[in-house]
């Protein structure tokens, strides 16, 4: 029997992956614990709810200037960087006295996040081989399933040991842990590499917009694929901000059954990483990205029309379940489709253009549930999500038709010559 992978060329992403999944369960401790300390600190839902506000917004102020600098700075000094400024924000939380400040750490941790996002996945790109990225991909999900499995069961027992403070400083031990392991990893400069200018100037950043248009008319199939999984997840964000008004309004469900629901959601999720780690490289990405999004989409639609715990249990079972495998195909085709010299630029803007998108879309969602009511709202909104999908899945698979075609053509023409 073979072995599932070489020892040699898995090391290193092994490594990588470690530190990943160490950075995401203590991100899952943090949110918990911030919650918990805001609420306790105000007694506010809405102050609570700023906080979820905070993270599109950072990636509103960042995103459209912070291509500029990935794409020339070395990407593993940036992120151990990143890491390192976000394990200080949060270590300085429980010293912030006022609601607001408490903002202003979360901003700045969540803009540091912003980009971090694109220069992981600029890193990952150069280094994972093609022919490797949708296994790693397919393991990162899982990864991630496993700590949004243990990062809250971890945060409830330290609740009970101490207070939410416990679990802060936890995640910025994480953060530094993460920084560490990064610090081990190559550096992978390349030959391609821009240098980074001594100052930013509006001039550098509005041609790095230009490049970013004009790859995007030039490649039309493959950001309209990127586009679209972006709409999904903007519906997808937007739907799940008025998950626990639809718990309660709708399905007239106990704290305790609202729990369990979510704990069914962790299930599916960690079945599907599962299911997916083990059968990825049996899948096309088409097949990954089109037919993980309309099951994900088909999820929430059973969801909306559901009337009983079960028929919601059901819908969130689908739709977490699913979104391995649609998580695995949109990174992996990414990784695959956008060249690594402008994926920061490429990544960062189109990440600014959803979370306008999520800001607006959850504004729109919110008013509508309360001048209609919950369910029909959430029911439309779903369709949309739906109808995205299916869309999704026509143009992903043309995309992918056509990028074959194009590497049989290349390939004739080297062989004639």
């Amino acid at each position: 029997m073979k072995k599932l992978w070489n020892d040699k060329e898995w090391r290193e992403p092994a490594i990588l992956l470690t530190g990943i999944g160490i950075a995401n369960f203590g991100a899952w401790v943090y949110l918990i614990a911030l919650n918990l300390t805001v609420l306790d600190m105000t007694g506010s839902a809405l102050a609570v709810a700023g906080l979820y506000i905070v993270k599109p917004l950072a990636a509103v102020l960042t995103n459209f200037w912070s291509g500029s600098v990935i794409d020339r700075a070395n990407q593993r000094n940036l992120m151990i960087t990143l890491d390192v400024v976000r394990a200080v924000l949060i270590a300085c939380l429980p010293f912030a006295s006022t609601l607001w400040l408490i903002y202003v750490f979360v901003l700045l941790i969540n803009m540091a996040g912003s980009m971090f996002e694109p220069a992981s996945m600029t890193y990952i790109t150069k280094l994972i081989p093609e022919k490797n990225r949708q296994r790693f991909n397919a393991f990162r999900s899982l990864i991630d399933s496993g700590a949004f499995l243990i990062g809250p069961a971890v945060a409830g027992v330290l609740f009970m040991m101490g207070t939410p403070l416990t679990a802060i400083y936890l995640n910025a031990l994480a953060l530094v842990f993460s920084a560490l392991v990064l610090s081990s990893m190559p550096k992978l400069e390349t030959a391609v590499s821009t240098e980074l200018p001594e100052r930013m100037s509006w001039e550098i950043i509005r041609a790095d917009w230009g490049v970013v248009i004009a790859f995007s008319k030039n490649h039309a199939l493959i950001m309209a694929v990127f586009f679209l999984f972006s709409c999904l997840m903007v519906m997808a964000t937007a739907i799940d901000s008025q998950e626990a008004t639809f718990s309660k309004r709708v399905l007239g469900l106990t704290d305790g059954e609202y729990g369990f629901l979510v704990s069914v959601a962790g299930a599916g999720i960690i079945v599907g990483a599962i299911v997916n780690a083990v059968f990825t490289k049996r899948l096309s990405v088409a097949a990954l990205i089109g037919g993980g999004s309309v099951m994900v989409s088909a999820g929430y639609l059973v969801y909306a029309f559901s009337s009983s715990f079960m028929g919601a249990a059901v819908g969130f079972f689908i739709l977490a379940f699913s979104l391995a495998f649609a998580n695995t195909g949109f990174h992996t085709f990414t990784q695959n489709n956008i060249p690594v010299e402008v994926m920061g630029r490429i990544v960062s803007v189109y990440g600014l253009i959803e979370a306008l998108l999520i800001i607006v879309t959850t504004a729109i969602i919110g008013v509508a549930s309360e001048i209609v009511t919950v369910q029909p709202v959430v029911i439309a909104s779903t369709a949309v999500m739906f109808g995205i999908s299916l869309l999704l899945v026509a143009v992903s698979f043309k995309q992918s038709k056509e990028s074959k075609l194009a590497e049989v053509a290349m390939k004739g023409d080297s062989s004639i010559t």
